[in-house]
């Protein structure tokens, strides 16, 4: 028995031996510290749904087999070699660094076996996104498709499954700019402020044992004012006779409990005096939400929730400024796009990512602008732990219309076809549905700048009425419409005010830009960029400074937020605070940290 045991003890290291062996990072481009912690057999393991977690799930990242074929040929007998799940095909850490193309489609293949522990349940796959769309067979059976790049989706497998050993094949088409669909930044010939491609799976791929009826979603709903939290419990299957349970929970200890039937929301009375969730406090309820049927349980999932409120009001001069919790509070963060040089749009590590965060909130920042991307539900969980207000891009596509960005709008706004219309909406809503539930999302932009925009008073009034808990941020820097909650400027590279909305809050959503090339941290040595450039940290920094006390002097005018551009470099820009492979600051932290402080606490009463 012993030497059975050692045997198979010394297969499993000489399997992962030849993994490792097999796989390395790709290309001569930089690379962040973390990309030397990859370990192939335990690729981003951090559950990677914490805002409705279950203990059982089972992590398909890793190495899978690839293959790039012309689009329309049928599955390959023969693969190129591996793949690691889930970077692009694109990134360095994928292993592969192959542009994909749109006259081609990305094959994956893998097998798993499912846990003997979860016999007798349903099985469900998850994908946290696939850019663009994704056809998936789980033993030569289609078990579902999905067009989308940035939102989660999942499909019942059970059926498909067989004992032992299953296989799992993906297939994904991606036409990046040469397609309508939304694409933020990403080109097929990245230049200045356009990226290297996406495609295929980005986020983590996984199973999870449920039960046939279970809890699909939970839509949270805090209102500080009537000091409840409402839970829409989405389940599998609708049935009048479910009973739904939410228990909200402080260090353990149940403190408030609602239940309810007939599919109604659960309104949850919260305590008198709650702890209420901001920057400098971001404390997080626990809660617990159980589905039962016949008085027993059958699904059970553990979530959280905060107390906070967003939403506008005149000060004592007449000007609408931004509140939290029905205070005035100037919104002040950078612009982060969420690159990487390494991973593109995935973080190395968890830790990696979370580094970003830290830092923004170490320089004083109060807010994050995530600028046309979407991130994975750990990256929102991170911010709702760390009190970090963010406002969420729609990622932006299709065709660009006039720009008119230093007045209101007065030409004859682009249609889109129904096709790319259709498109926009159905992701749009999906971002919102995945987000609803974070505390730390108070603001919603359908548009940046003019890129693709369409229909904004008609896009910005459903926002608004879909999800009439947060603001709406019509078009930051865009073509201009008197609608939704703000108007917001951009400006290079100092802070300006050239227009002014009496009716609404009024912010700076894009300014700064200011350049550094620091040799050895450089996407393209020969080729960087940004706004304005200067050759030293403290000249960066005191032009930094310079800037913020210009803006203190437009927050007493009117201004109620601001976005400096931006968190890291991204290829060859070179504008971030922190160079591209996060290994040097490029500020003096300190004196950074002094004038956003003051700027964060400048309507202060």
């Amino acid at each position: 028995m012993k030497m059975k045991t050692f045997a198979l003890l010394a297969m499993t290291l000489v399997t992962a031996n030849t993994c490792m062996a097999q796989y390395a990072p790709v290309g001569d481009k930089i690379r962040t510290p973390w990309a030397e912690q990859i370990d192939v057999n335990n690729v981003r393991p951090e559950y990677p749904r914490p805002i409705m977690e279950r203990t059982a799930w089972k992590n398909l990242n890793g190495l899978w087999s690839y293959a790039v074929k012309p689009k329309g040929e049928a599955q390959p007998s023969n693969w190129d070699g591996q793949i690691l799940v889930p970077f692009a095909i694109e990134a360095s850490l994928s292993g592969v660094g192959k542009e994909l193309g749109d006259k081609n489609e990305l094959w994956y293949n893998r097998t798993f076996t499912v846990p003997a522990q979860w016999k007798k349940q349903n099985v469900l796959l998850h994908f946290g996104a696939v850019d663009w769309r994704a056809d998936v067979w789980v033993n030569d059976v289609k078990v579902g498709s999905h067009t989308g790049g940035y939102t989660p989706f999942s499909f019942d497998i059970t059926q498909a499954l067989k004992a032992g050993e299953n296989t799992l094949t993906v297939r994904v088409w991606d036409p990046t700019d040469r397609g309508y669909q939304p694409r933020g930044k990403q080109v097929c010939n990245p230049d200045g402020i356009w990226y290297t491609p996406v495609s295929g799976i980005w986020q983590t791929v996984w199973l999870e044992p449920v039960a046939s009826m279970h809890i699909e979603n939970l839509r949270i709903l805090p209102n500080v004012d009537a000091n409840t939290v409402t839970v829409t419990v989405e389940k599998s299957v609708e049935c009048p006779a479910v009973m739904a349970e939410v228990k909200v929970l402080d260090g353990g200890k149940v403190v408030a409990s609602a239940r309810g039937i007939n599919n109604e929301p659960v309104e949850v009375n919260m305590p008198k005096n709650p702890k209420l969730w901001s920057p400098d406090s971001p404390f997080l309820y626990d809660m617990e939400v159980t589905i039962y049927k016949d008085g027993k349980p059958v699904d059970k999932v553990k979530s959280y929730t905060a107390m906070r409120k967003i939403s506008t009001a005149r000060d004592e001069n007449g000007i609408v400024r931004l509140q939290l919790n029905n205070k005035n509070l100037f919104q002040f963060g950078p612009l982060d796009q969420g690159w990487w040089p390494d991973g593109l749009y995935t973080a190395p590590t968890d830790e990696a990512m979370v580094f970003d965060l830290k830092k923004t909130k170490e320089w004083g920042f109060n807010m994050i602008r995530k600028h046309i991307k979407v991130e994975p539900a750990t990256w929102y969980a991170w911010c709702d732990r760390l009190g970090i207000i963010v406002w969420q891009d729609m990622p932006s596509g299709d065709r660009n219309p006039e720009w008119q960005m230093r007045q209101y709008f007065t030409g004859v706004e682009m249609l889109r076809s129904p096709e790319s219309e259709a498109c926009y909406r159905k992701e749009w809503k999906e971002i919102i549905d995945c987000l609803y539930s974070y505390p730390c999302i108070c603001t919603w932009i359908p548009f940046n700048e003019a890129w693709g925009q369409f229909k904004t008073i008609e896009i910005a009034e459903w926002t608004k009425q879909y999800d009439p808990s947060r603001l709406v941020n019509p078009a930051s820097g865009g073509n201009f419409y008197h609608c939704g909650d703000i108007l917001d400027l951009h400006r290079y590279p100092g802070p300006e005010m050239y227009l002014y909305d009496g009716e609404r809050a009024n912010v700076l959503g894009e300014y700064g830009g200011i350049g550094l090339a620091l040799e050895g941290h450089l996407w393209k040595p020969d080729r960087n960029w940004g706004y304005v450039q200067y050759k030293s940290v403290k000249e960066v920094t005191d032009e930094y400074v310079k800037f913020g006390k210009e803006l203190l002097k437009f927050i007493e005018r009117g201004f109620t937020a601001a976005v400096y551009t931006q968190t890291t470099d991204v290829e060859i820009e070179v504008n971030g605070v922190m160079t591209y492979d996060r290994k040097v600051m490029k500020m003096d932290e300190k004196r950074i940290r002094k004038i956003n402080d003051e700027i964060c606490k400048s309507l202060d009463k």
